[in-house]
């Protein structure tokens, strides 16, 4: 074989530095443990499509060609995987200390605010509306939120944002105890918050995600797709008959979700386009979002302790971020490291969920003013 016939020939510094990007997170995801599951395919996607002329990711008269670029086209792209995540994410998940703890609603729309906050900074950077709806959701740190909002509004931004998302998600260790850390005392951080939550009862459980689904998208239609099938995820879990569809939905189709969207996310970042101003910038807003949330969800969980009968632990506000549920351990941890008597996984948990649901109904709104 010639050598003008390899990949070899086709080179060029650009795909070195996004091989170093690609085992930088395959490396994170593997030595260092964080988030294996997204950032291990992620990585891998982002190899591939670096190595010239395979031919993964290509498209011709603006077709999908390759095998990767037709998963990214017809099923990220294409709002399928983003909602089937959120039914899987809804069959995973335990509303039951939101429910106990109705106020941590607060605490997970306040973290909203670097989506709105960064929304704004887009536009004052020349991004125009849509693009900047797109990359200000970034702030929810929610992958498929992100995919399925910048699929309707800028598609054309809808690789760098969703790696830009993912990438935050699975950072979340090392972004928000600093954060948190710079806004909150030794004092604040070791708040003691009585581990045991009132008990739920099973018909809570039941009306939540019925009631939930109502009422959130009558007031938010474009929401629908992801409220819906987040709410009928955790119907499935919670209902007590259908055991076998939430196992099912939570552990295999998950699995099965997350392998496509991670491998094909990864592959939509060949260097010509990571390596531009435009891309880069996107990564640096995306930073200040989830900065911007995780510093306002703490500011109101220390407002909510000064004026709430029983202490709050103003870090739990820092989970009011869509990271499930890898914002709430982060918590858990610097709860434990000030007062080894905390116990705030449950505590933080209730944001979190919050901030999942305020997310989608951010995006929803963006939809429905602009899709």
């Amino acid at each position: 074989m010639e050598l003008f016939e390899t990949g070899f020939s086709s080179l060029y510094w650009g795909h070195l530095i996004m091989w170093l990007v690609a085992f930088g997170f395959i490396y994170l995801g593997i030595a260092r443990k964080m988030e294996p599951l997204l950032l291990v395919p992620i990585g891998f996607g982002m190899l591939l499509v670096n190595l010239p002329l395979g031919g993964l990711f290509e498209y011709v008269g603006g077709m999908p060609e390759g095998l990767l670029s037709k998963i990214f086209t017809y099923l990220i792209a294409g709002e399928i995987v983003p909602p089937l995540i959120f039914l899987g994410l809804g069959a995973m998940t335990d509303f039951g200390p939101l429910i106990a703890n109705p106020k941590t609603l607060l605490l997970g729309a306040a973290a909203q605010f670097g989506v709105y906050f960064v929304l704004f900074m887009a536009l004052l950077f020349g991004f125009d509306i849509r693009e900047a709806c797109s990359i200000g959701i970034i702030g929810g740190a929610d992958g498929p939120t992100s995919i399925y909002l910048s699929a309707n509004l800028a598609p054309h931004l809808l690789g760098p944002i969703a790696v830009a998302a993912y990438s935050y998600m699975a950072l979340v260790p090392i972004i928000q105890p600093p954060v948190i850390k710079a806004l909150t005392t030794r004092k604040e951080r070791a708040i003691y918050m009585e581990p045991q939550l009132r008990e739920v009862s099973t018909l809570e459980r039941i009306l939540f995600p019925l009631i939930g689904a109502v009422v959130i998208i009558l007031l938010v239609p474009k929401s629908a797709p992801l409220i819906g099938m987040f709410m009928f995820g955790n119907l499935l879990l919670v209902s007590g008959v259908t055991d076998r569809l939430a196992k099912t939905a939570g552990d295999a189709f998950m699995d099965i979700l997350t392998i496509l969207l991670g491998i094909s996310v990864g592959a939509s970042m060949p260097a010509m386009l990571f390596l531009r101003p435009e891309t880069l910038f996107i990564f640096f807003l995306g930073a200040v979002a989830f900065a911007g949330s995780t510093a306002a969800g703490t500011l109101l969980g220390k407002l909510m302790n000064l004026v709430s009968r029983e202490p709050i632990n103003p870090m739990i506000g820092a989970a009011g971020v869509s990271a499930v549920p890898m914002s709430a351990r982060v918590i858990q941890k610097l709860g434990q490291e000030a007062n080894p008597r905390n116990f705030l996984l449950m505590h933080a948990m209730g944001p979190n969920i919050a901030g999942v649901i305020g997310t989608a109904v951010a995006a929803g709104i963006f939809l429905g003013m602009l899709g």
